[in-house]
């Protein structure tokens, strides 16, 4: 049989939320539906002598977006099967959430897995917050086409049965304001709460469904080369270095196995998750954090996403850090913007246009930035930054 694990945290009071955090809900109903899993791969998280690195950041359900990236990249062929060769495509994690059609991302990717492994290439799939979220059943940003991609033909009869079992739940461990009049009021709103599709997209995400099994299996942290990758980034507070160690504790936490020392690494705002400040940070205060984490992983670059700061892929702490989650502006149409490392030559491709990325000075991160918003017309907000850069950096070199 099927289990039902950690429903809807956001949507309840703090007490409601730790309830449901610990319920487990056995669906008999769907004792007869069969969810297959691929096995947990053996993970492996450092790799050399790679000569081709493909990297998107953050899709948030975004297919036709993915999509159209992979064929510009040349990672697939017209029937959306392997076409990479021995190239190592990284996502940075965050393909669910806000957007309407993850499923068909994730169902993608591994389909693209073994494909490209039979090639000498590699899909490596890491694991965002936003994965870790949809596992633990934090859904506040589910969006409500979302939910119904996962709605079947029982999807009704899936929900009443969800419905009672709430029911004799909270019958048996009565909230400490007493019980809520079960009443239409009471089904209206929760059904609201619980659209058709939330409890099969539950069971998806659970540690042996379809989705959670396979999100469970990969890395949240690798290097491949001379750089390290991951969602978010890792912040002073989080010090442990060791890539095996992370990431088991990444995925046993996912399991509900968490690692006693690491035991909030799913939540741990310096984890590789969550950790916004090689983003967000001045870089005069942040440098001493990129400094130990370059020489804790042994490695000259950062790769993240997560942090929506630059309109395109962009460089910080000369070069050492790149951001590619883009942020598109309002009324703006998204470059569909990825990098490329060939034999260690990063590109930026902006709107089908590829840009040497360069951001060792302060000069040639502004000629990469200015490269970039021709690319976008000399317009929009990717020519703002750059000359914004560009007054920067003439004042830096007129000072006395």
């Amino acid at each position: 049989m099927l289990t039902l694990l950690s429903l809807n945290l956001a949507s309840n009071g703090p007490q409601v939320r730790l309830m449901m955090r610990r319920l487990t809900f056995l669906l008999v109903a769907l004792a007869t539906i069969t969810l297959s899993a691929p096995a947990d791969a053996r993970a492996q998280a450092v790799f050399r002598n790679v000569q081709r690195i493909v990297v998107f950041g953050d899709l948030h359900g975004e297919a036709d977006k993915f999509e159209g990236m992979l064929r510009a990249a040349g990672l697939v062929d017209t029937n959306g099967n392997w076409a990479g060769g021995q190239t190592h495509f990284v996502q940075l994690g965050d393909v669910e959430d806000r957007g309407p059609d993850s499923r068909t991302i994730l169902n993608h990717l591994m389909r693209l897995e073994p494909q490209a492994r039979r090639a000498g290439g590699y899909v490596h799939a890491l694991i965002g917050n936003h994965e870790a979220m949809n596992m633990l059943g934090d859904l506040r940003y589910t969006s409500a086409g979302e939910f119904a991609s996962y709605a079947g033909p029982n999807a009704v009869r899936l929900r009443d049965n969800y419905y009672q079992q709430t029911i004799a739940y909270t019958r048996a461990h009565p909230p400490a304001g007493g019980l809520p009049a079960f009443d239409d009021a009471y089904r209206a709103d929760w059904n609201t709460r619980h659209p058709l599709g939330y409890v099969e997209q539950r069971v998806a995400w659970a540690p042996n469904g379809v989705y959670g099994r396979w999100v469970a299996s990969h890395d949240a942290v690798i290097v491949i080369n001379d750089i390290v990758f991951m969602h978010g980034g890792i912040g002073p507070t989080f010090t442990e270095a060791n890539l095996d160690t992370i990431n088991s504790a990444v995925r046993g936490a996912l399991r509900g196995q968490p690692l006693r020392r690491l035991a909030d690494v799913l939540d741990n705002q310096d984890g590789p998750l969550w950790y916004r400040g090689l983003a967000l940070n001045a870089e005069a205060s942040e440098s001493a954090n990129v400094d130990a984490v370059l020489a804790r992983f042994h490695v000259a670059g950062i790769i993240v996403g997560h942090t929506k700061r630059t309109p395109t892929i962009a460089p910080r702490f000369g070069g050492r850090v790149i951001l590619t989650d883009v942020a598109v502006a309002n009324g703006a149409t998204d470059p569909h913007a990825y990098l490329e490392i060939n034999n260690g030559v990063m590109t930026t491709v902006h709107r089908g246009q590829r840009i040497t990325l360069d951001g060792a000075t302060d000069a040639s991160r502004c000629a990469y930035l200015n490269q970039v918003a021709a690319a976008d017309g000399a317009t929009g907000a990717v020519a703002s930054l750059a000359a914004h850069c560009d007054a920067l950096n003439a004042a830096a070199t007129t000072a006395p």
